[in-house]
């Protein structure tokens, strides 16, 4: 009985399961047969509006600036070689890598005793040659003075032999008397002859003395040269670098013992591409007198210094490609030969462009531009350069005209958008080497350019703040002595630029 009575209960449960499916069923298909014979107004899309933020599109006259990399060099390098063999008796405390020295200083001497004793023996030969030259001149003084004693003698003879030929012509003398006198005149003569042969010796003498002393005199000068070679000297002031010699070493003719550079001679080499370099230059090859500004990042603080394209190399160089071209910085302090440092190199401006981002142009050169009804339409435009993170285009058709300038995947001719206000222009226009200059022209005035980034304008500090960030500074070890006393002289102003102190508090923490 019990088993009736739960059939029967799930037989209509089953009934009303059915039903209300059916009634659903039903109720669904009069609903889709009501509508689509309902003959009221049709359906319709709702056109999609993108929001895009635009800017204008102002051609002017702009200073692209090449952003590279380059190796700090020296202009002024001198290798230190030892002038003479021997051994070394002594070393200057400032031989050491490092070590500033100034022009002429004593660097090291070698044992100057056997150049010693050479200059002292061609010194003597060099007294001798003198006391044989005077020995010389006396003599030819001599001879010439015998010289004219023969030949006034002979004048005698000669007049005694005319007296005798007058005597003989008037019949009161005889002819014995004038062949004597005849003799006599002879043997005047020959001394006259032997006399002009003594004095021709004797002169010969004398340019053998002469010769003489200036062969000592030269080996004199020659003996002084390697007695001072025994010294080595610096040649200009400077910094040394790779010494390797020691008090009582013993050095070789020629023997290198390490380097003096001059910091304040350094150039930066850098290379560009061969279209990099034809805007980079004139007609003639002379690169263009712009600004150069040459970046060094030490340990979160930028050393940087200005400069000026001086020159280009005469050749390519193998494996090479581009040009290398070099320039001559301005103020060298804190750069070192070696550096790898980073270029904003200002070329010539040029006339008639605009500044968008990179991502307001496409790859086939193709902007969007807003028509009356804020409806884009495509414009075609030329790009000139690219500097950065954005382009310089010129189209002087589309001057005032607002440009999208980010481009998406929703947007295209035809669409209609939204503009928002555009923001404020982060662009500079021009050259950032040039603004940059001149802000910290305008920031220390009179001062060349230095270390720091003013970045965020000036900031004053507590005491508190500012003894924090002291602390860090003189405790941290890994930075460079010039760096850290660099900084510190910033942060001892009463006013900080604001870079200087968010670089610091972001390495502590702070």
């Amino acid at each position: 009985m019990r088993f009736l009575a739960r059939s029967l209960a799930g037989l209509v449960m089953a009934s009303l399961t059915l039903g209300l499916l059916a009634m659903a069923g039903h109720s669904i298909w009069s609903a889709i047969q009501a509508r689509s014979a309902d003959p009221g107004r049709p359906g319709f899309a709702r056109e999609r509006v993108f929001a895009v933020r635009v800017m204008e599109f102002e051609p002017q006259t702009v200073e692209p600036v090449l952003e590279t990399f380059g190796e700090v060099r020296s202009l002024r390098t001198l290798e230190l070689r030892a002038p003479a063999a021997g051994r070394v008796v002594e070393v200057a405390p400032e031989l050491a890598d490092g070590a500033m020295v100034a022009a002429g200083q004593l660097l090291l001497r070698i044992d100057p005793a056997d150049a010693r004793a050479a200059r002292d023996l061609a010194a003597a030969d060099l007294a001798r040659a003198e006391a044989d030259l005077r020995e010389a001149a006396r003599a030819v003084d001599l001879a010439h003075e015998d010289r004219a004693a023969a030949e006034a003698q002979a004048e005698l003879r000669q007049r005694a032999l005319d007296r005798q030929r007058d005597l003989v012509s008037r019949g009161v003398g005889t002819d014995a008397a004038v062949e004597t006198a005849e003799l006599a005149l002879s043997s005047a003569a020959q001394a006259v002859v032997s006399r002009r042969q003594s004095v021709a010796q004797a002169e010969a003498r004398r340019e053998q003395s002469e010769t003489a002393l200036a062969r000592a005199r030269i080996q004199l000068a020659e003996a002084e040269r390697r007695l001072a070679n025994t010294e080595l000297r610096a040649e200009f002031a400077g910094r040394l670098t790779g010494v390797s010699v020691v008090a009582g070493g013993l050095l070789n003719t020629n023997e290198k013992i390490g380097q003096i550079i001059d910091p304040d001679a350094l150039e930066v080499a850098f290379r560009v591409s061969t279209a990099q370099y034809a805007r980079l230059t004139d007609a003639e090859g002379r690169p263009f007198d712009g600004p150069v500004l040459v970046t060094l990042d030490v340990m979160g603080t930028e050393v940087y210094s200005t400069g000026r394209m001086s020159r280009v190399s005469a050749a390519v160089g193998e494996a090479m490609t581009g040009r290398l071209i070099y320039v001559s910085l301005d103020a060298p302090r804190g750069f070192r030969p070696g550096d790898f440092v980073a270029l904003q190199v200002t070329e010539p401006a040029v006339a008639q462009v605009a500044r968008l981002p990179a991502t307001a142009v496409d790859a086939s050169g193709e902007i969007l531009v807003l028509g009356d009804d804020d409806r884009l339409r495509a414009a075609r435009v030329e790009v000139v350069r690219r500097q950065g993170q954005d382009v310089l285009v010129r189209a002087p058709d589309l001057a005032g005209a607002r440009v999208v300038a980010e481009r998406g995947p929703n947007l295209g001719p035809g669409i209609r958008v939204r503009p928002l206000a555009p923001e404020a222009d982060a662009a500079t226009v021009g050259s950032p080497a040039i603004a940059r200059m001149s802000s910290e022209a305008e920031r220390r005035p009179g001062a060349g350019p230095a270390a720091g980034n003013d970045a965020g304008g000036m900031v004053v500090l507590d005491a508190e703040r500012r003894a924090r960030l002291v602390a860090f500074v003189e405790a941290d070890t890994r930075m460079p002595p010039e760096a850290r006393a660099r900084v510190l002289s910033q942060l001892a102003a009463d006013q900080v630029p604001a870079g200087v102190i968010a670089r610091i508090e972001s390495r502590i923490g702070g």
